[in-house]
């Protein structure tokens, strides 16, 4: 997300319409409009490897995965966000071919960049907490093999689980699989880490 395009305030009618006439990707909050920034090779091949497992994991029952196209409404907010990956298993969010966003999502996907990050981690995560349905933030960062999963627990509670890259990823509710962190990661061209010097 980046600054604010206008000073005028939209309804949230007045955002879908306008933005349908955008080439680029807007968020919608309370009433102000921020452009979305433009993404890496690792952070779209990580997008990509996320949305082919939930693609074949899911099929053939009532869950869907959905990309960084669609809009997730939070009414709660008054809001429209882009989360990169969005998985739904609630019939309310059975997407017809002229809906543009979803409400109910149980788990989110942010890939981390340098001028996402803070964003992502805090006022974005609390406006993703007003989405009465998510139990599952996954947050991925795309200079090294390395996430970590914000997992709502049964008083609400809100539980951090470090995963790096030869870890599984144990998912019960609302849909039981297990994820390995390494197809997550497969094929992403991480930059090697600079070499460690001695100070001498």
């Amino acid at each position: 997300m980046s600054a604010v395009l206008t000073p005028q305030h939209m309804t949230p009618d007045e955002y879908l319409a306008w933005e349908d006439m955008q080439q680029e990707r807007h968020e919608y909050l309370d009433g102000e409009i921020f452009a979305m920034t433009g993404a890496r090779v690792a952070h779209n091949m990580i997008v990509v490897n996320a949305l082919t497992f939930f693609r074949q994991s899911l099929r053939g029952g009532p869950c869907q995965v959905f990309g960084a196209d669609l809009k997730l409404r939070i009414d709660a907010a008054n809001a429209f966000l882009y989360p990169d990956v969005m998985v739904t298993c609630d019939p309310h969010d059975a997407i017809s071919g002229s809906d543009v966003a979803i409400r109910h999502p149980w788990l989110i996907v942010e890939v981390l960049s340098d001028s996402t990050a803070a964003y992502d981690r805090g006022a974005k995560f609390e406006l993703y907490r007003r989405v009465e349905s998510l139990t599952h933030y996954l947050l991925v960062e795309q200079t090294r093999p390395y996430a970590e999963l914000f997992r709502k627990n049964a008083q609400g509670e809100w539980v951090l689980q470090p995963l790096a890259a030869g870890e599984t990823l144990h998912i019960e509710r609302p849909h039981a699989f297990d994820w390995p962190m390494a197809s997550l990661f497969d094929g992403v061209p991480f930059e090697p880490a600079p070499p460690v010097t001695s100070g001498r």
